[in-house]
């Protein structure tokens, strides 16, 4: 569990930080369209690009999120309880939350494979396939407003997102255990 836990809090630290300065893309990206606006031709693309770093931002910053405990908790009680009785309430919780993960985790495969064409009902057996090339990608999904950007990349950053923050709840699940047997974590 201990090689587990320090595997996935590795790798959700450096992606989390590398994430974090996507405010500035943000950031960026709104400046950019508050010029253009302002002197310029309005950009078709700032409004929805912005859309789309923001969701990478949450989605990818998540998993750093529970890491660091920043999530949000009710404290009223739970700041009072002892060490265990924070890990018995947080591993039901983490599981509860596993479930609804594996759930989103399941709808934006889907999803993906919807927006690169496919209309089956084997989604992970067809992006499996994509990925190592026996199958391939038919009419893929555009966004219906003006700049109509494919949304396969955002789709497939909602994947990662997802997965890392599977197996970061897996990881914090551990860590309750090993609270609960009284092990360092």
């Amino acid at each position: 569990m201990h090689s587990y836990i320090r595997a996935v809090d590795a790798v959700n630290h450096r992606v989390g930080r590398i994430v974090m300065y996507g405010i500035f893309v943000l950031m960026g990206i709104l400046l950019w369209s508050s010029i253009s606006k302002t002197f310029f031709l309005p950009s078709l693309w700032t409004l929805e690009m912005a859309q789309f770093v923001m969701v990478a931002y949450y989605i990818l910053g998540g998993p750093y999120s529970i890491q660091l405990g920043s999530n949000v908790r009710m404290d009223l009680f739970y700041s009072q309880w002892s060490v265990r009785k924070k890990a018995w309430v947080d591993l039901m919780t983490v599981l509860c939350l596993i479930f609804y993960l594996c759930v989103l985790l399941y709808g934006a495969v889907s999803s993906t494979a919807y927006s690169l064409g496919y209309w089956g009902s084997e989604p992970f057996s067809y992006l499996g396939g994509v990925i190592i090339g026996t199958e391939e990608v038919g009419r893929m999904e555009r966004s219906s407003t003006a700049w109509r950007p494919y949304l396969w990349p955002i789709k497939s950053i909602m994947i990662v997102g997802m997965f890392l923050m599977l197996l970061q709840c897996i990881s914090e699940l551990f860590k309750d255990v090993l609270r609960l047997k009284d092990y360092p974590v």
